[in-house]
């Protein structure tokens, strides 16, 4: 059964066509990959697809059900990431982290945020404000949910690599193989060629003018 689906789905932006009458499923383990040129319409896809705006035409499914008519159940079960990474500048690693995961009622231990971060290469940065990383350390910080939201089943990621370190890409790279080897779905877009070894759908948006 698909985790995703779209049938007819068609979105304007300022007056310009970005694409029309788009239809794809993604079933559960499947990776689908979102190509095409700066302005072809990825994010905004992906922001549709996420339930944030809506199309100008079109429906989305998760798991058979309109996202209009499950919106709670559809976010309890997805996780988007996006240009914003969502984090408070002034609040530390482990504050942003401890903030979310009550938001999105996910229960993970202290111990374990600190332990998850030490994972992600960021040992000694946990307590002073995400303000003063770098740009891949902030994104490192973010990224972090993916580690927490065991439960989710599709992931929704723009450009998740930006910004990343070579052993970074390979951190989330293997992060995301071992989310879809358990189920889990992705839909994703990113610029850097994917290092990420799992059968993959690819979707080209042609740039509209």
């Amino acid at each position: 059964m698909a985790v995703l689906s779209v049938t007819n789905l068609s979105v304007v932006k300022r007056d310009r066509l970005l694409f029309e009458n788009l239809n794809f499923a993604v079933k559960q383990g499947g990776l689908l990959y979102v190509k095409g040129q700066n302005g072809a319409g990825k994010t905004s896809m992906l922001r549709v697809l996420a339930g944030l705006v809506a199309a100008d035409a079109g429906e989305v499914y998760f798991s058979q059900q309109n996202i209009q008519n499950c919106r709670e159940n559809y976010h309890k079960n997805l996780v988007y990431f996006g240009h914003k990474l969502g984090i408070n500048q002034t609040l530390s690693a482990v504050e942003n982290l401890q903030f979310w995961c009550k938001q999105h009622q996910v229960s993970i231990s202290v111990d374990t945020i600190y332990d998850t971060l030490a994972q992600l290469n960021l040992v000694g940065l946990e307590d002073i404000p995400v303000a003063n990383l770098s740009a891949g350390q902030q994104r490192r910080v973010a990224l972090t949910r993916f580690w927490f939201k065991k439960d989710a089943k599709l992931w929704i990621l723009d450009e998740p690599f930006t910004a990343l370190d070579t052993q970074g890409i390979d951190l989330l790279s293997n992060q995301i193989t071992q989310f879809l080897s358990g189920g889990g779905a992705v839909v994703m877009t990113s610029h850097q060629s994917l290092r990420i070894d799992y059968p993959t759908d690819e979707l080209t948006l042609e740039y509209r003018i």
